[in-house]
């Protein structure tokens, strides 16, 4: 089975015009070829299935190049996970959305995604903190630490009230070292058959820390640490704190996903003369001779190569639609990759404010449903003009991992357990009157589990003309979330660019190693690695 690996990569060179403030940003070279597929005697035709960040980043890297495209999105939007749709609250015509996404500043692929509509990124607001919250008070924030490592760290232990120079003292040192040390894809290697829990629990840290500096962010995988990759966590913690100096820190979109990304990444892929399918969902993929035939809609059209770009439940069912398709190695890898758990997303229009200081946004841990609130009406301007208009506020409330069965058993009771715990949180908040309400839950985000990274499917096939890209797509480098979706929707690109002799794009990544040597050279003296 092909899939992308660190031999498909092309080597990093050192960093020129750097995407970021990183000095150790890593370039990854695009294919050299021809400027423009229409150098070639003929000018191939390609349908990329699923118009989110993966299939969108593919369609713009391949019109770019002069490659015909159609882009098939079953939804009525581009955006998938970040898609947004019209609601009315109060009567007042505004926007719903899956959930909160931040743009942090390595995500440097979706960032020239972003630029290619808006090259100052104007449509992006900085959020000044993000602050962590236990439900037994405990408090972290990220705002003013040093922003290059290990002194960004060593900043946020010194100022931590979970950590205690005692509990330094405890802990094992040499699999806690393994955080200073990562590489992809040898991390996967050495950690991927052990559950996030396990190698907490090997590592000896502090329950409050653990909870602050750990799960917050296995959570945003929207898995359980207990069924969540130990090497997705430590990859997680390099490319986030440990092996980047762009900070922890974000920027958000200033206004809803639909009309600050989606709207004007439609009208350029246009421009290029890319064919947008909305409500096209497609069916059934076959070989017609050398080419392929999509069939969607009730309509069949044929192309010369397909970029799949679906959420894994959906490209679990159109590969089994489609018995063309791949050998049987990877279409059982296909077959055997899995959904997290449900979440939910609860959004509320309020009569009241929240109090001037309170964060935009701010992750808490240790309640039974609430993973995060953020106060919408401090940065998107929909919710800002609801505040203004009403002098209320718009409060958005996320629960990852739920269990299947209560999420069936009732969408609103769980919304309603998860407000209550807002208001205790924010208790100027405990009297509001909740003047409108949406709520989402949806279970289409890809599960990490221990032991799935060796089988999971990458960007690349057997067949050249068949590529993936998501963001439960392999790619070995480290990449998460929104980041690996554009990622992976670029190499896809360049794959079937490579192919056909034309000229891809640079990519750019978070360095792929621990940011000191000494470290890494103390982690690979001392680190024990923990079994399953």
């Amino acid at each position: 089975m092909a899939r992308t690996s660190s031999a498909d990569i092309p080597q990093p060179v050192p960093a020129r015009g750097r995407p970021g403030r990183d000095r150790e940003a890593t370039l990854l070279p695009g294919p050299k070829g021809r400027p423009d597929a229409g150098a070639l005697p003929e000018r191939p035709r390609t349908a990329v299935v699923g118009g989110g960040i993966a299939g969108v980043a593919a369609a713009v890297a391949l019109a770019e190049r002069g490659v015909s495209v159609d882009l098939y999105e079953a939804e009525d939007d581009l955006g998938g996970r970040l898609r947004g749709w019209p609601v009315t609250a109060d009567g007042f015509p505004t926007t719903m959305t899956r959930g909160f996404h931040a743009f942090f500043r390595q995500y440097y692929n979706l960032r020239a995604l972003l630029r290619r509509v808006d090259p100052a990124l104007g449509m992006l607001r900085p959020i000044a903190d993000y602050p962590l919250l236990h439900a037994d008070g405990t408090a972290e924030s990220f705002a003013g630490l040093p922003l290059t490592p290990p002194w960004s760290v060593a900043a946020f232990v010194l100022r931590s009230k979970t950590f205690a120079l005692a509990d330094l003292w405890k802990m094992n040192a040499g699999t806690a070292m393994s955080l200073f040390d990562v590489s992809v894809p040898r991390t996967y290697d050495e950690l991927d058959s052990v559950d996030a829990t396990s190698y907490l629990d090997s590592i000896g840290f502090p329950h409050a820390a653990r909870h602050l500096a750990f799960e917050v962010f296995s959570r945003s995988f929207f898995a359980d640490p207990k069924q969540f990759s130990a090497a997705e966590l430590a990859a997680m913690f390099h490319i986030y704190f440990l092996g980047s100096s762009e900070g922890l820190l974000f920027d958000v979109p200033d206004g809803p996903f639909s009309q600050t990304l989606w709207r004007p990444l439609r009208e350029h892929l246009e421009e290029l003369g890319a064919q947008v399918r909305l409500r096209n969902p497609v069916e059934r993929i076959d070989r017609a001779g050398g080419r392929y035939r999509v069939q969607a809609g009730g309509e069949a059209a044929e192309f010369d190569a397909i970029v799949l770009a679906t959420d894994v439940r959906a490209l679990r069912g159109l590969v089994a639609a489609s018995p063309d398709l791949g050998d049987p190695a990877w279409r059982a890898a296909i077959g055997s990759l899995r959904n997290a758990p449900p979440f939910l997303v609860s959004r509320v229009w309020l009569d009241r404010p929240a109090r001037e200081d309170r964060a935009p946004f701010l992750g808490t841990t240790g309640f039974a449903l609430l993973d995060n609130i953020s106060v919408l009406d401090r940065f998107e301007d929909e919710a800002r003009a609801w505040r203004e208009r009403t002098g209320g506020s718009v409060i958005e409330l996320h629960a990852y991992a739920l269990d299947p069965a209560a999420t069936e058993a009732g969408q609103t009771s769980l919304a309603q357990a998860m407000i209550e715990e807002m208001r205790a949180v924010y208790p100027e908040l405990r009297n509001a009157q909740i003047i409108h309400q949406e709520h989402v839950t949806a279970d289409d985000c890809p599960l990490f589990a221990p032991g799935s990274f060796a089988s999971r499917p990458g960007v690349t096939t057997a067949d050249p003309t068949l590529v993936l890209a998501g963001d439960g797509i392999r790619v070995d480098l480290p990449a998460a979330l929104m980041e690996r979706a554009a990622t992976t929707g670029f190499c896809a690109a360049n794959a079937l660019l490579g192919h056909w002799g034309v000229a891809g794009h640079d990519l750019w990544s978070v360095g792929n190693q621990g940011r000191s040597p000494l470290l890494r050279m103390a982690a690979r003296r001392r680190r024990p690695v923990p079994t399953a």
